[in-house]
């Protein structure tokens, strides 16, 4: 959002951006944006995260069993609660500080721009009555498409899952039961802290899942080239590779280095920001594995250095990560399997190793993987072998990166890059004061009529009255006709 944010400001548009005191990214000060800080207690920030990535890590790391998913579930269930607890509680604070309210009354915005993962933009628009649009992959603990869109179970696979939109019968079981299990979560862990906010400051019958889907606009960002194939809605703008641009050239140490690979090419390795620092004995796993190739490795690492490192390789603590995608001589991409990432690797063709961790990850992976321009790998199976056979597969057959390839061509074969489309919208959004013609009234119906079970039930109803009708119409005639034969005889 910060680059969306600042091409805004290119235009001309004055932003004022809302955080909390324990923002983990935004700074108070900039020359693009004015800044408004809500004082909080609790924050989603490095101190509150870092501890569960690593409790996470180590239950992902034991076996694969029944038992072992459950408590994995369990674990995420209750650090997503205290998350959205957080959020609730951020969107009280600014509600009690009349002072804050009233300053945003008095500054007449023109629309609220916000990433629905969290809930506190939906309930601000909601309250100052602006025309919303969403920067958005998730809302809440759900992909924006299930709460916006048609979402058949039998061919679209639920977040977490690991299925892709080709499934068999028992998968489609499994499907059913990952729905099933986070339409619980969603309902009783999350939008039940949300919805107490609506019903202590906003007018009776407000209801938050409503406010979740009445936005203008969900600038969503995936494509089709990423996303597997489902329906979609008026109001949905596929801005997938906003943030993706041409590469700039290195720095110079940097650009040495790569150059020093010769025609072995180099390999990346990042595993994000949320992921401060991978099990020292994976660590050493991983180096020693690297040791072994004639490629030169640049590996954003932290912690401490592996005893088993190779000289081809080079740990860094930052990387530009986008400008060594684009450089020619990088051949492979390793990743925990974050959107941004991804969609940086399509936007310059360069096949991925997926190491995924948590949320999202798996399902990114997997989506790169069915169009075969991706490697997935386990994070419990991980040794020096799989690790070397994994990346011996992707540097030498050729069907990754010419997969790979032809997905990047396909990107940037469109008629408006994703950040015009996504500045047009918002700015459309602007001008029109909204986008209600854009937007279904679906989410005003209770589920039995969205599902038509009332005219399911009432038809039924009628076919069963004409059916008894008939019936005793018959037996009535049949009496009939029985009694004058008794006359007779």
């Amino acid at each position: 959002m910060d680059i969306l944010i600042r091409m805004l400001h290119d235009r001309g548009h004055s932003i004022t951006v809302l955080q909390s005191s324990k923002s983990w990214y935004i700074k108070e000060d900039s020359a693009y944006y004015n800044s408004i800080t809500v004082p909080v207690e609790k924050g989603f920030n490095k101190e509150y995260i870092r501890p569960m990535i690593s409790k996470y890590l180590e239950m992902k790391r034991e076996n694969s069993s029944l038992i072992n998913f459950i408590h994995l579930q369990a674990i995420m269930s209750t650090y997503i609660y205290k998350i959205h607890g957080i959020s609730s509680h951020m969107a009280s604070s600014i509600f009690e500080d009349r002072a804050l309210t009233q300053g945003l009354n008095k500054s007449q915005f023109d629309m609220v721009l916000t990433d629905p993962a969290v809930s506190e933009g939906i309930l601000l628009a909601h309250y100052l009555k602006l025309p919303l649009v969403y920067h958005v992959r998730w809302v809440t603990s759900t992909d924006g498409h299930r709460s916006v869109a048609p979402s058949p179970v039998s061919y679209i696979p639920i977040t977490y899952s690991g299925l892709s939109d080709k499934m068999t019968f028992l998968q489609r079981v499994t499907n059913m039961c990952f729905y099933l299990f986070y339409q619980f979560e969603l309902t009783f862990l999350i939008q039940s802290q949300h919805q107490a906010v609506c019903d202590n400051y906003f007018e009776p019958k407000v209801k938050f899942h409503e406010l979740v889907q009445a936005a203008d606009i969900w600038l969503m960002r995936v494509d089709f080239l990423f996303e597997f194939p489902r329906p979609t809605m008026p109001n949905i703008v596929y801005v997938g590779g906003l943030q993706c641009k041409p590469a700039k050239p290195l720095p110079q140490d940097l650009e040495d280095f790569v150059q020093s690979s010769g025609e072995h090419g180099v390999i990346i390795m990042s595993m994000g920001t949320l992921i401060g620092e991978l099990p020292s004995d994976l660590t050493e796993e991983i180096a020693a594995a690297f040791a072994e190739l004639p490629q030169k490795v640049i590996w954003r690492h932290f912690g401490k250095i592996p005893s088993t490192l190779g000289n081809n390789t080079l740990l860094v603590k930052w990387i530009p990560q986008n400008d060594l995608l684009g450089h020619p001589k990088t051949r492979v991409f390793i990743a925990h399997g974050g959107t941004n990432g991804l969609q940086e690797a399509i936007y310059h063709g360069v096949p991925v190793i997926g190491i995924p961790i948590f949320f999202d990850q798996h399902d990114n992976v997997v989506r790169l993987k069915e169009r075969g321009s991706a490697k997935l790998l386990i994070l419990s199976t991980i040794n020096r072998d799989t690790f070397l056979r994994a990346l011996q597969e992707v540097l030498h057959e050729p069907s990754y990166k010419e997969n790979m390839q032809r997905l990047s061509r396909i990107h940037h074969d469109q008629p408006m890059r994703p950040m015009d489309q996504a500045l047009y919208w918002i700015e459309f959004v602007m001008r029109h004061k909204g986008a209600a013609h854009l937007r279904t009234e679906s989410y005003k119906m209770p589920w039995y009529s969205y599902h038509s079970v009332d005219v399911v039930v009432f038809l039924i109803t009628v076919f069963s009255c004409a059916l008894l009708m008939l019936f005793a119409s018959c037996k009535y005639v049949l009496g009939l006709c029985y009694k004058q034969k008794i006359k007779r005889d």
